[in-house]
């Protein structure tokens, strides 16, 4: 087994792992929420899910360095994991299915392993660099791709609350990308990126995310043939924003959200 196909082996089993977590606490009538200083809400399983991976590696990968969501920790020069316990809180606490947990391996900069576990969902996705992006659901597993969709008048579009739009880059620019594709919907968070992958839906945007909201998807949308970027166009996941598409409508996207600001 290569070094990388045994990373990914280890984000698998670190995805197990917290699947157990989160699925025995989701609409648990005990769950313990409160507020972090930003006022986003933080559970109880939160913070189990992230000791719990911070554990595993501590003994599987100790070298490693880790940065998660509830925990901190920076990502510098060699090897890091990204982790986001559950991406979409606010759903899980609501009793919400749509919440995730985020797995990514960084190397010097650049995400080459990503999982992304939804067992609310019954689904799975994940990527490594050169190894191709795959899902499972009920079904089975299968390999994914993005769509062939190329004009952005034919596009599937999903975005996030206008709000964050408003505040953190322009009404403008979120209602000219709206105009310009065929359909939108607000998948929200984790799901939107992981159809992009699948070829379900052609753009996902969202104005403000942190490094651990979209570290996998960088991997995942990239191995499954599409583009990831910011807004500027930068690949990078530590850009404080997020562009996917199938990468034929990437440019087109990012002009009209240049054009929109």
């Amino acid at each position: 087994m290569s070094a990388l196909r045994a990373d990914l082996a280890l984000a698998l089993r670190l995805a197990d792992e917290a699947d157990l977590i989160t699925t025995s606490r989701f609409r648990a009538r005990d769950l313990v929420v409160e507020r972090k200083p930003d006022r986003t809400p933080v559970t109880d399983a939160d913070v189990a899910v992230e000791d719990a991976i911070r554990a595993v590696l501590a003994v599987e990968a100790p070298d490693d360095q880790v940065a998660g969501e509830e925990r901190g920790g920076a990502v510098g020069a060699g090897r890091a994991w990204v982790v986001d316990p559950i991406d979409g809180t606010k759903n899980f606490l609501r009793g919400v299915p749509v919440w995730a947990t985020l797995i990514a391996l960084v190397e010097d900069g650049t995400p080459v392993v990503g999982v992304v576990s939804a067992p609310a969902l019954g689904r799975r996705w994940w990527a490594s660099t050169g190894g191709g992006a795959f899902s499972s659901d009920a079904s089975g597993e299968r390999r994914i791709a993005v769509s062939g969709v190329r004009d952005l008048s034919d596009a599937y579009l999903s975005t996030t609350h206008l709000g964050s739009w408003v505040e953190h880059h322009s009404r403008e620019a979120y209602l000219a990308l709206v105009d310009a594709c065929w359909e939108n919907r607000a998948f929200g968070d984790f799901w939107q990126h992981c159809l992009v992958a699948e070829g379900a839906i052609d753009v996902a945007a969202e104005a403000v995310v942190n490094p651990w909201d979209v570290a996998p998807f960088q991997v995942l949308v990239t191995e499954a043939g599409g583009r990831f970027s910011d807004l500027t166009g930068a690949g990078r996941y530590d850009g404080g924003s997020v562009l996917t598409s199938n990468g034929h409508l990437h440019e087109a996207a990012l002009a009209v959200l240049a054009g929109g600001r």
